[in-house]
């Protein structure tokens, strides 16, 4: 009973189920041996049963799932149970949700709650634009432009950073911030940089403040970024760790005095999830073909909150400055938590600088751009989904076509 009830809350479906005949309903919707719970087509049925059968398994027919949300179980005829989704969820959750509110911002977690009762698709309500198409086999190009992946001590993002170039016909190059102290590398050689996500000195000094401060209190270091963001034949992006970093070395890039550092989470929590989010018109060269795209998205941050007023989000906006959108599943700014997992207004998730040459996010693209990284995926997709296609354009920006 436990297990049809989570596949209910799961799937927000229904089901009438009936106590197999000559069964003690109590014995068996609360028996704790060992079994499982399947769903099949209904064509596949009687094979399912043959190969039970087969191997001596004990298989009974419940029921056919429907769009009611109720939980019905009928014995010999009778009614035993007749609960609505909703309802048994809420109770299934009161007692985690009560620990969470003395845990964590209870405004948040009523938000969390109060999502039971709403009627949504989730994370199955993507929207891939016919320009968005990505190429799914690895570019093997003559013409393979370097990508510094950047990172410093406590980044972890970078290997899921150098796929994601890599695949899309880049030379990933490894590069850490020592090797730029020591001269051992420069940026002169590069046409892209990316930064990646993780916890830069363990985010001691705030997030991604340390790692940005090794930069702009070294002249040397402030010089080279700087000379680096003012070429016109190059592209960045910061991820994260890397979002929160680049966001705080705006006085070093063209066009980004509209960055701002980041604040704590409104829940007061790390937050590590997918959430859906959309690709809004914008100057990025990265997001070329791709707008209005809406797709699951992981996220993983503990100070993300983008410190902008509506009415400041609202002049990025329209002056396609934005770059990633939290969104319900109406393709609506998500305001609510968990789906805008840190607060931030309108569900901005990105920026861009004024040129579009610099792009900046919270949420992990690289992270998702194959199907088979998706915990959930919606049905239909290639092996690789729209995220792809940021790094499909920067190959595309940095080569000229």
């Amino acid at each position: 009973l436990a297990t049809i009830a989570e596949m209910l809350f799961a799937s927000r479906l229904g089901l009438r189920a009936q106590t197999p005949q000559g069964m003690d309903p109590v014995a068996f919707w609360f028996n704790e041996e060992i079994g499982c719970v399947i769903e099949v087509a209904n064509t596949d049925v009687d094979e399912v049963m043959a190969l039970c059968a087969e191997r001596d398994l004990i298989a009974h027919v419940l029921g056919e799932p429907d769009q009611s949300e109720d939980l019905i179980l009928i014995a010999d005829d009778a009614l035993l149970m007749s609960e609505t989704r909703v309802a048994l969820e809420q109770s299934w959750t009161a007692v985690s949700f009560a620990m969470a509110r003395l845990r964590d911002r209870p405004e948040c977690v009523d938000q969390e709650s109060q999502n039971i009762a709403r009627s949504t698709q989730g994370l199955a309500s993507v929207h891939i634009p016919p320009m968005a198409q990505v190429p799914e086999v690895r570019r093997v190009a003559a013409q393979r432009p370097r990508v510094a992946i950047l990172r410093e001590q406590g980044v972890n993002g970078h290997i899921e950073m150098a796929h994601a170039f890599d695949h899309c016909g880049f030379e990933a190059v490894d590069v850490h911030m020592s090797d730029l102290m020591t001269g051992r590398q420069t940026l002169e050689s590069f046409e892209a940089l990316a930064a990646c996500g993780g916890f830069s000195y363990g985010d001691v000094l705030g997030a991604g403040a340390g790692w940005a401060r090794s930069i702009l209190f070294n002249e040397a270091l402030s010089e080279m970024f700087e000379a680096f963001f003012a070429r016109e034949d190059t592209i960045s992006l910061g991820i994260c760790n890397g979002c929160q970093m680049m966001a705080q070395l705006a006085p070093l890039i063209p066009g980004a005095g509209h960055f701002k550092p980041m604040a704590r989470n409104q829940s007061q929590q790390f937050e590590a999830r997918l959430t859906l989010a959309t690709l809004p018109e914008s100057r990025s060269v990265l997001l070329r073909d791709l707008q209005g795209t809406r797709f699951p998205i992981a996220v993983a941050h503990g100070e993300g909150r983008f410190q902008h007023s509506e009415s400041e989000i609202r002049a990025l906006t329209s002056s396609n400055l934005t770059s990633l959108v939290y969104t319900d599943d109406q393709g609506h700014p998500e305001t609510r938590y968990p789906g805008n997992p840190n607060g931030s207004a309108c569900g901005l998730a990105g920026l861009c600088s004024e040129d579009g040459r610099v792009t900046i996010m919270m949420p992990h693209p690289e992270r998702v751009v194959l199907r088979s990284q998706l915990s959930f995926a919606p049905t239909g997709t290639s092996s690789v989904t729209p995220w792809m296609g940021l790094f499909d354009n920067a190959w595309r920006f940095v080569t000229g076509h």
